[in-house]
């Protein structure tokens, strides 16, 4: 099942870890030279919304945020995506029109969500990473959403596959030897 080859890549990629400001930051190297870093709560291990992918292009190397975007700058800077331990949540900003405009829904050919207004003001499409690598179909009845105070507010719960893998993640983790960092400063010579 594709659970058990995203756990098993996850479970061989090398580890590091450092805690630092009440975050642990983990920082993943996989067999095939791909990287991954990830910022957990120390007392929750709850996903702080930070995980990037290092990119390695020719001219210039950057991080590339799949969740958060404090490591890499994000293309949309109005579309926030955070991970809580029972969803997936996605926040878009600067949207002032009532909820009724929006029309949320799953596109199960192109395996993404859909957002878009009525008034034909809005359009986005995004997919949903963590269910790709796991190979799990979109539900609609998974998917929620609202609307306050100019933001659009919507919520994919987790599969309880999901759910599952990130509690083995976080045993696996706990494996992992962490250093801890001072105040964060880099001392330049």
């Amino acid at each position: 099942m594709a659970v058990t080859g995203w756990m098993e890549s996850l479970r061989t990629a090398q580890k590091t870890a450092l805690l630092q400001d009440g975050r642990r930051k983990v920082h993943y190297l996989f067999p095939d030279g791909k990287e991954m870093a990830e910022e957990y709560d120390e007392k929750t291990s709850e996903l702080l919304g930070d995980r990037a992918w290092w990119l390695k292009p020719v001219i210039l190397a950057l991080w590339e945020a799949e969740m958060g975007g404090s490591r890499g700058q994000e293309i949309e800077t109005i579309l926030a995506n955070t991970d809580t331990k029972k969803s997936f949540q996605w926040r878009i900003r600067n949207l002032p029109y009532p909820k009724d405009v929006y029309s949320v829904c799953v596109d199960q050919k192109e395996r993404c969500i859909v957002v878009k207004t009525t008034n034909k003001k809005y359009y986005k499409k995004f997919s949903i990473p963590d269910l790709d690598r796991h190979q799990l179909p979109l539900d609609d009845a998974l998917l929620s959403f609202a609307h306050a105070n100019c933001t659009l507010i919507i919520s994919y719960q987790k599969p309880k596959e999901v759910v599952v893998a990130e509690s083995e993640l976080q045993k696996e983790l706990k494996k992992v030897k962490t250093a801890h960092g001072n105040d964060g400063d880099c001392k330049t010579q």
